[in-house]
């Protein structure tokens, strides 16, 4: 089966892939944790220095990661509607100019490598280095050793100045860079559990700096951002808006970012996919069984049959009624626990009756 510039069979399967999992990074990571995570695994896997025949199919899966989520657009997409999105596109809303959609990697792995270190193949160039004269390994304006933190080697100077520094910042070419782009502007978004069960909108006015017709003073303006909260979203999500921070010249706006806050409940707890609801019974139910009445956070009624013995450690499980999983039609379970209620007093016909019946 042909795969598509993600390394997916077709846009059913685009949900499936997890550009964060490729990369080694939890949702919440930050654009700096996402470079440095892909310098460490790009360097572990690259094919010039590791010999296992997999490792180019890491290597190439790692640069598409990083080409996705280190563009904060296209990392904003993903979050919200996974790699379909990026294929296929979103269609505008209020507070979103949509996106068009035709995102491809361009599949060439050394290439992205090449950009984000600043050369070709650094691990060439460091061998190639070993291969001069001494003397021009050692001349004063060369051969400056600089110290690689993991594995105390001495590498020349030409060897980081291949890499442009640590992000290629000293590669020729940085001189015409665009001007550097603000911190993340990052705000909670506090939602119910009853809101992440069945999805929700949130309008957000936000407040920024807009740069006037003259490009140097700026003004306030309102704005209000949309967020479609997806059902099973989990605490920690992140929705980003590219460059909707405040204006100013010669700078590039901050990304707005929202993480998810999810509220205690009154009555489910939630653990991961799965709801836990504590029910109290009283010791009659608990021994000969009853018929367990649960509101759902849809309002639904459920009647439950419990026919087992109820003990300490007994837990009731009712399958696909815990919280939706997020991109998928499945949802968790329902775990039911409880608490019985023993009686305060017992006269001696009744202890006489259960002393018959009971082991």
């Amino acid at each position: 089966m042909a795969t598509g510039a993600l390394g997916i069979a077709d846009a059913s399967d685009a949900l499936i892939i997890d550009l964060y999992k490729n990369l080694s990074l939890e949702r919440s990571a930050d654009a700096e944790s996402v470079r440095r995570a892909y310098r460490k695994m790009a360097l572990k896997f690259h094919p010039d220095k590791n010999p296992s025949p997999d490792a180019f199919d890491h290597f190439k899966k790692i640069c598409e990661a990083y080409d996705v989520l280190s563009n904060q657009k296209l990392r904003a997409i993903y979050d919200q509607y996974g790699t379909d999105g990026l294929k296929n596109g979103v269609p505008s809303k209020s507070g979103f100019d949509g996106y068009s959609g035709g995102y491809a990697y361009h599949g060439q792995p050394h290439e992205t490598f090449s950009d984000f270190f600043g050369g070709k193949n650094p691990f060439a160039d460091f061998f190639a280095v070993h291969n001069e004269d001494a003397a021009a390994n050692h001349s004063s304006h060369n051969s400056r050793p600089a110290t690689d933190a993991g594995n105390n080697a001495a590498f020349p100077q030409k060897f980081g100045s291949k890499f442009g520094g640590m992000y290629g910042m000293n590669h020729p070419n940085a001189a015409l860079s665009p001007p550097a782009q603000d911190q993340p502007v990052e705000k909670t978004l506090e939602v119910t559990l009853e809101e992440l069960y069945m999805g929700t909108v949130k309008k957000i006015r936000v407040t920024r700096k807009v740069l006037n017709d003259n490009c140097i003073t700026t003004m306030d303006v309102d704005k209000i951002l949309t967020i479609e909260i997806q059902r099973g979203w989990k605490n920690g999500t992140r929705v980003t808006f590219p460059r909707e921070g405040d204006q100013g010249p010669n700078k590039i706006p901050a990304d707005v970012v929202f993480i998810i806050k999810e509220l205690p409940h009154s009555r489910f707890l939630r653990q991961g996919n799965d709801l836990v609801l504590s029910q109290t019974v009283s010791l009659s139910q608990a021994l000969v069984g009853s018929v367990i009445e649960v509101t759902t956070l849809d309002k639904r009624t459920l009647q439950i049959p419990v026919n087992a013995v109820i003990h300490p450690d007994f837990v009731k499980e009712v399958s696909k009624e815990g919280m939706p999983i997020s991109k998928s039609n499945e949802r968790g379970k329902l775990l039911l626990k409880f608490h019985v209620e023993f009686p305060t007093f017992l006269n001696m016909e009744q202890k006489t009756i259960l002393q018959k019946v009971l082991p």
